[in-house]
Formats: C-alpha cells, sequence, structure tokens
C-alpha cells in the first residue's frame, strides 16, 4: 500500500464515529454543515441499530480507531482514515503533504496518542467548558 493510498479514496465514504465522544460530535457537525457533506455518510457506532461484525469487525477495535469505508469498499483505519475523509471532502492538498515521510509519521503517532486518550481528554474537555467563566 502506498502512503498515498487515501487520496484514492472514492465518494462517498462512510464515516463510523463514536457518537459519545465529545471530540467526535464536534466534528460530525461541522461535517453535517460542510458543503460537500454528500460525500460522506455518517454512522454512529454508539446508535442501538449499529453491529460491526455486519461490516466485518469488532466494536472494540472501531471503538479504538477511526474507520472510513470507501464506495469501492475500501477501508480506512486511524489517520489513514482522516486522510482518506479529507481527500473526498477536497483537502487533497492538505492529505497529500500530510503523506509525506516525516509529516506522515509525526501525524501517525500523534493520532495513536490521541486515539488512547480521547475518553479521557473529552471528559476533561466537557468539565472545562460547563464550568462558569
Amino acid at each position: 500500500m502506498s502512503r498515498f493510498t487515501p487520496l484514492n479514496a472514492s465518494a462517498p465514504v462512510t464515516l463510523f464515529h463514536d457518537g459519545h465522544c465529545p471530540f467526535c460530535r464536534v466534528e460530525v457537525e461541522w461535517l453535517s454543515r460542510h458543503h460537500y457533506q454528500n460525500r460522506v455518510k455518517l454512522v454512529d457506532i454508539q446508535s442501538a441499530e449499529f453491529n460491526a461484525t455486519h461490516e466485518g469487525h469488532e466494536f472494540d477495535t472501531m471503538m479504538g480507531l477511526l474507520h472510513v469505508k470507501d464506495s469501492q469498499g475500501n477501508w480506512y483505519v486511524g489517520m489513514e482514515a482522516s486522510r482518506a475523509l479529507y481527500a473526498v471532502l477536497g483537502y487533497r492538498r492538505l492529505v497529500w503533504l500530510s503523506c509525506l515521510p516525516g509529516l506522515r509519521w509525526g501525524l501517525n503517532m500523534g493520532y495513536r496518542w490521541f486515539a488512547r486518550r480521547r475518553v479521557r481528554l473529552g471528559q476533561w474537555w466537557e468539565k472545562r467548558a460547563s464550568k462558569p467563566s
């Protein structure tokens, strides 16, 4: 697989997100207002209707890393999912830059760090946001 593979993602893509995650909710809200929102189908993996095994994955795995499936059936996971999502939204130049060796490594590491801590960071962020000024 080429480091530029996410640039080949075919719209529409399906973004599998955690509807309980505060960061995910902000992103989903932004996506729902995006000019190219028709290029992204949003699926909340926390909804009662969702079954990860129907997608060929395990729920815990999908909770751990972002998952995107393009219209050709190709899966992108983790930072690759973010790259594929932003490529179909028209941010191809930024995605291309994020695929360059040094930057790619740094962004991949940053994504892994954030993904492991997103629940705890989200709880902290919500508490902080709810405090009166």
